[in-house]
């Protein structure tokens, strides 16, 4: 009756959601902007102050700009009231990197509140001053967490602890022993709150420099139980690195397997071994695969360049500690108080304390105690989802080493309905591991239940985990096979069209027929007569090839085999022309071999059966079955002729047919052990989960190392005084000999006559021409000037002219770099510092078309990127635009004007249209296009104008609108993201310096081909009898192709001197330039591999710490020096 009082379930659920919300801050979200924020953050009451606040976060954490309230937000960090001193610190982290001068500001206010009675206050300052990545506030950031890490309170010393590795991001080398310093006050804290983050911090700052842990070993071992969790993690690992490096390994554990166990007891399958009682070796059969235990053991504490020597070299031998470096558990106490400090974090609530707890005991502990980790990692099987994939990854490694340790928990790996399939195929791999002559039976019913699930690719894996066992234990391999043969029969006559899923369950049934097979062929005649029987019935074509290798591989087996192979080889000849092509693939194979081992009659109907499957296969429409059949028709042509057996056994033996033989004819060698070349990772490491070394991922330093190296500081600490004095006269009384001798023509027409007299007269040829000049200078591998001297000075340079190095450069003595292989490298490396002159005016800048004559009525526009400064704003960037009349009438009133604009703005014969601000105190508007009007253009006449536009980004193009003629045309402006940057002048010392503070992720690296110098190089062969140095043009093209396409700074070009004279490998052009929008450095990078005559590879390097925009750019620079620049007389 009363429709405005009913309700429905919308309204209700609004009603519900509206209770919920109130009392929370959510509202904020719906629209933070529906007042205006700037008065309330002036205002004087601080609930305003904080809604204000809350507001500007809500509007940062949906992706809005608010940067432009930072000055206002500053003004309250000095509020005596903590929820709007907190909220204000939030929002200077946020925006701190941006406004480092308004930053600055706050930097009293901060010191103020270190000294703040509350702690909350103190915590909170010392977080934000170390969250602000500026270089200027760092010195001050490292004062206050020194002063913070002696705090009485214990929130305040771990907020400290927390700053420590945000300060070393920084890159304060000069620093870095004072941050040292106070992570070793950090450890010797006594709150296990702060040892957790004490840890974390020495894992991120110096994580090898373990001495720092060896002062307070057993006071973080005792203290380790009640160290946050997370906080727990990185503490067991920081300490069993620590008793790797300083005590070793424990004798009993698995890790001294490799030492004591010969890897040639791998191969026996029924040799028992020391690592199970006399029980479990009866029921294990002695089972426990020592090569993998071996492998194990050795990766974990391999690093990455001895995993790829071992690759390498699959025969070397690899040195083995020796027992100096294990000590027993027994007898080291640090051992054993690791081992029962980390025991009661088995048990953890936290899964990867459990994991990281069980990655000790496997490590260090005896064989016999190794058990203790089982229970724990099973009962982890009942976490999550993610928890328990894991989980399984790390018991896979340690099942397989050691299977006897799940052996008896067999039924907690059985697959529920509920698993995900990845869940799934670690359970069916480690059940097929840890399966023994007593569970078998149990397990092999339970993999028929998964056979007939319906996800037919877990019912394929589980038929692979049944042939796992059945090569396993040969006891249960009869049982298996039947099964799987009736398998076959039931897959086979269950439908006549096999889908992918059906099809691949009846492939791997025959496929671990096959290996069960391969074990004892002579056993199991009748199972391949079956398989032969049914292959009519097999459509499957991978299941068709196996059986037919099979028909091939064993037909001389037994006695009923031979008799049939005529029937089969008919067969398969008629059927040949509809099978798949990799059952074509075997048909050629088997017959081959069936016609390899014939005797008798029948090899003359193997002769011709063989032969029509040839001619047809040299028919057939794949080119590389066409190449098989071709390949065996001339290798058996002497074999395949149609004559008396007599005959054929009378006949000589060519080559041919004994190489047929060794090709095809070939048994099937005994099955070995490959060798294993799997890299294990550290148990409850990322990289155990992903299968490859993760990011930040160390081995466990080699044992008994952490002594050595002490002693070996020691020592280079001694001798380092006499080896630089030595080194300092050695080197002066060089530089005093080779100064007398000057870098003149006389000396340089002597050392390479030819190449001086072409540099000569090319330079007389280009008069007014910059003329090229070679500046040798002698660097060391980091880039360090020697002695402190200027790049300019007079001394360096004769210091640089050294003899060798000079000779070598004009090529004197060719046998220099053969005589000087005894020295190492990375001693000392000269380089050729060439500097061309003004390359300004060989620059072409690329045009772009921005409107056709035929769409624009006659106005042609083109437009191209110039180099020049905007005078309106540093956003803005400057383009050249070329207006040309192509019609017969004359132009007027011709204009630009943005497309967003309702309107266009004339004044003082210039258009400026803009957009408002996004601040609302800002009352300047900024234009995104300058120009100034074309009030007319005549017929065949050109005017150029200088546009200034402000791109809403470096890859969208803007849309404009071209006026002509009271007439409208649509334009595109595509931006071209070498031009968003300005030149930055700088030497090679600063280049260095910024280029190490921008490494990890701010560095980006990309490959490409250069061609441009091949096509100069053959018109100066061609058109010139006077040939220009090669390195040069190779310089002036890389050089000329950069500063085309961007607007960069050249800040050098480097040569190795010791290269040979067609060899450019080593040339390296370095440029640097800043951002327009917030003149962040940006750092570019060009080395160079190959010889001069050839394309040349060039690595591109970009240093920026704006990650997109450095990407972008460096896809940019990749795409231009791939592609050829076309010659200024074909454009």
């Amino acid at each position: 009756m009363f429709t405005q009082f009913g309700s429905t379930s919308d309204t209700l659920s609004k009603a519900s959601t509206m209770m919920f919300r109130i009392g929370t801050d959510a509202h904020l979200y719906d629209d933070p902007e529906d007042v205006n924020i700037a008065p309330l953050l002036d205002s004087k009451f601080d609930s305003e102050k904080c809604e204000a606040l809350k507001r500007l976060l809500a509007l940062i954490a949906q992706g809005f700009d608010v940067s432009n309230f930072f000055p206002q937000v500053v003004k309250n960090v000095a509020s005596q009231t903590l929820e709007v001193k907190k909220l204000a610190y939030l929002f200077l982290l946020h925006y701190a990197e941006k406004h480092p001068n308004e930053a600055l500001l706050s930097i009293n206010c901060f010191q103020k509140d270190l000294g703040d009675t509350n702690p909350l206050v103190r915590a909170w300052a010392l977080r934000t001053m170390a969250g602000i990545r500026l270089h200027d506030i760092a010195p001050l950031a490292l004062v206050a967490v020194r002063k913070c890490a002696r705090d009485p309170s214990v929130y305040v010393r771990k907020c400290a602890a927390n700053a420590l590795p945000k300060l070393h991001d920084l890159h304060l080398e000069e620093n870095a022993s004072a941050i040292k310093e106070i992570v070793l006050i950090l450890l010797s804290d006594s709150s296990p709150g702060v040892i957790g983050a004490a840890a974390a911090a020495f894992a991120s700052i110096c994580p090898n420099d373990l001495t720092l842990i060896g002062r307070n070993y057993r006071r973080l071992c005792e203290v380790l139980p009640d160290v946050e969790e997370w906080g727990q993690v990185i503490l067991i690992g920081v300490l069993l690195r620590y008793v790797v490096a300083s005590i070793g390994l424990v004798r009993e554990s698995i890790m001294h397997s490799l030492h004591t166990v010969d890897d040639s007891s791998s191969e026996k399958n029924g040799v028992a071994n020391n690592f199970t009682s006399a029980k479990e070796d009866s029921e294990m059969n002695g089972f426990c695969d020592t090569a993998l235990t071996n492998m194990i053991s050795r990766c974990y504490t391999e690093g990455p360049d001895e995993y790829l020597s071992r690759l390498s070299y699959s025969n070397k031998v690899f040195p083995k500690l020796d027992d100096g470096h294990f000590v027993s558990s027994k007898e080291n106490d640090d051992i054993r108080i690791l081992l029962q400090c980390t025991s009661p974090l088995l048990w953890s609530n936290n899964s990867a304390v459990v994991l990281a707890a069980a990655g000790v005991h496997w490590i260090m502990s005896p064989r016999e105690n190794i058990k203790r980790i089982v229970k724990p990692l099973v009962f982890l099987l009942r976490s999550c989802d993610a928890a328990k994939y894991v989980v399984l990854c790390n018991i896979q490694v340690f099942a397989k080493a050691m299977p006897y340790l799940f052996a008896p928990h067999y039924e907690d790996f059985f697959i529920c309905s509920s698993d995900s399939y990845q869940v799934k195929a670690l359970k069916l791999e480690i059940l097929s591991s840890i399966a023994t002559d007593s569970s078998v039976l149990s397990i092999f019913n339970e993999f028929q239940d998964y056979i007939r699930n319906p996800n037919r690719r877990f019912a394929a894996d589980t038929v692979a985990a049944i042939g796992l066992c059945a090569g396993r234990l040969p006891k249960i391999a009869n049982t298996c096979l039947n099964w799987l043969l009736s398998l076959v029969r039931k897959e086979t006559s269950a439908c006549d069209n096999e889908t992918d899923e059906e099809a691949a369950v009846l492939t791997q049934a025959i496929t671990s027929i096959k290996f069960i097979i391969k074990e004892d062929p002579a056993s199991h005649e009748k199972v391949i007569i079956q398989l032969i029987r049914g292959l009519d019935s097999v459509k499957v074509p991978a299941a068709r090839s196996m059986i037919i290798w099979m028909v091939g591989e064993h037909s001389t087996l037994g006695d009923i085999i031979p008799r049939m192979l005529v029937v089969v080889a008919k067969y398969l000849a008629r059927s040949f022309i509809s099978e798949a092509l990799e059952t074509k693939f075997q048909i050629l194979n088997a017959m081959v071999k069936v016609l390899l081992r014939a005797k008798g009659e029948d090899m003359l109907t193997f002769k011709v059966i063989l032969g029509y499957i040839l001619e047809v296969g040299k028919c057939d429409l794949n080119y590389d079955l066409r190449d098989r059949a071709v390949f065996i028709q001339k290798l058996l042509s002497s074999h395949l002729d149609i004559e008396a057996p007599e005959e054929s056994l009378s006949k000589p033996r060519d080559q041919s047919l004994e190489l047929a033989e060794r090709i095809f004819g070939g048994q099937l060698k005994a099955i070995q052990p490959e060798p294993i070349n799997y890299r294990f990772y550290l148990p409850g490491s990322l990289s155990q989960i992903v299968f490859h070394a993760a990011p930040g991922y160390e081995p466990l330093p080699k044992p008994c190392t952490l002594g050595e190296a002490a002693s070996a500081s020691g020592d280079g600490a001694a001798e380092s005084g006499s080896y630089e004095t030595d080194n300092a006269e050695s080197s002066s009384g060089t530089f005093d000999e080779e100064s007398a001798s000057d870098y003149n023509s006389q000396h340089s027409s002597s050392g390479s006559s030819s190449r001086d007299e072409s540099y000569g007269a090319k330079n007389q040829q280009e008069n007014d021409d910059a003329d090229p000049l070679i500046e040798l200078s002698d660097h060391e591998n980091s880039h360090k000037m020697q002695n402190g001297a200027s790049p300019s000075g007079s001394t360096e340079l004769d210091e640089l002219m050294s003899k060798n190095a000079l000779e070598s450069w004009l090529n004197e003595q060719p046998n220099v770099a053969s005589l000087s292989t005894s020295e190492k490298p990375e001693d000392r490396r000269s380089f050729a510092r060439i500097s061309i002159g003004d390359l300004g005016k060989h620059v072409t800048r690329k045009s772009y078309p921005l409107l056709d004559p035929a769409k624009g009525n006659g106005l042609k526009v083109e437009y191209s990127f110039s180099s020049q400064t905007s005078s309106i704003s540093p956003l803005h960037v400057c383009i050249e635009a070329s207006f040309k009349n192509c019609s017969t009438e004359p132009m007027t009133e011709i204009m630009l004007a943005h497309e967003e604009s309702g309107k266009v703005v004339d004044s003082k014969d210039e258009v400026a249209v803009g957009t408002e601000s996004s601040s609302p105190s800002n009352n300047s508007v900024t234009p995104p296009v300058s120009m100034e009007n074309i009030s007319s253009l005549g017929p065949d006449h050109t005017i150029d104008r200088v546009l200034e536009v402000q791109f809403s980004h470096h890859l969208l193009p803007m849309k404009l609108n071209l006026y002509c003629n009271g007439r409208k045309h649509p334009v595109n402006l595509h931006p071209d993201i070498g031009y968003f940057v300005r030149p930055l002048p700088m030497d090679i010392e600063a280049f260095t310096a910024k280029e190490s503070q921008l490494p990890g992720m701010f560095e980006y690296m990309r490959r490409c081909t250069f061609t441009d110098h091949l096509g100069k190089l053959n018109d100066e062969k061609n058109d010139s009898p006077i040939e220009e140095d090669k390195f040069l043009l190779i310089c002036k093209s890389l050089a000329l192709k950069m500063l085309s396409n961007a607007n960069l700074f050249l800040v050098t070009m480097e040569l190795p001197v010791a290269n040979f004279l067609d060899d450019a490998t080593g040339l390296c052009l370095r440029f640097s330039a800043e951002l327009l929008s917030n003149s962040i450095p940006c750092l570019i990078s060009l080395t160079i591999e190959g010889k001069c005559s050839e394309p040349l590879h060039v690595t591109v390097k970009v240093n920026c710490e704006e990650t997109v925009f450095g990407l972008n750019l460096l896809n940019r620079i990749v795409n231009f020096l791939g592609n050829p620049s076309v010659p200024s007389s074909k454009r």
